[in-house]
């Protein structure tokens, strides 16, 4: 796994702190850890995202098309779906289809990385669900986040390939297969419209 840095509660040493501080600490790890994908197909490391700037793109677009589109959607929950979705990196790790780790290994590595960071929490297992709720598609917001995270990838890669870092084609694809809501198909169309022209 490529990262700017070691996972921060390593400078923990040992030392308990207060949950918050070493969730905290556990969490920012997701700003030292590149997203594994743009590596691997020759994304120099000082131009590739970490994992915390992918979250940041996906809430952002969350609250954009929530408030624009899909106003039944529950805000707060969708939020805190994206904010969560990638916590299961914080200790497995950027795990991609060329790793050749199974999907239950992954999941399982995920979990463990989720529970161990949000257990302390006082409101751990809340996110816990949340979480959960959005690995197993289980509701709209899950559902909804789900297609968002394709989309924040595809619109990446965009701009990534009229950067001249990668060729988006195989993003966009992908995107393809998981974003079904009408209003993000449009999105999709309309990113895969820049980087022709």
């Amino acid at each position: 796994m490529v990262m700017k840095d070691q996972n921060p509660v390593a400078l923990l040493g040992g030392h308990r702190t207060l949950p918050i501080v070493e969730a905290y600490y556990e969490f920012n790890h997701l700003k030292q850890l590149y997203r594994q994908g743009w590596l691997q197909r020759g994304m120099p490391p000082k131009r590739c995202e970490s994992v915390a700037e992918h979250t940041f793109g996906m809430a952002v677009l969350c609250m954009f098309l929530v408030d624009s589109y899909y106003p039944d959607l529950d805000r707060l929950k969708v939020l805190r779906m994206a904010l969560l979705h990638d916590f299961g990196e914080i200790h497995a790790g950027d795990i991609t289809l060329s790793d050749q780790v199974d999907a239950h290994t992954k999941y399982a590595l995920e979990r463990e990385s989720v529970q161990q960071v949000l257990s302390r929490l006082p409101e751990g297992t809340t996110y816990l669900s949340l979480w959960q709720e959005y690995e197993d598609n289980a509701s709209a917001e899950a559902r909804f986040v789900k297609q968002i995270d394709r989309l924040e990838m595809a619109l990446q890669a965009g701009i990534y390939q009229q950067q001249s870092l990668v060729n988006a084609s195989d993003f966009m694809s992908a995107a393809r297969r998981v974003v079904d809501l009408p209003e993000l198909q449009v999105l999709l169309n309309e990113a895969a419209t820049l980087v022709k022209s």
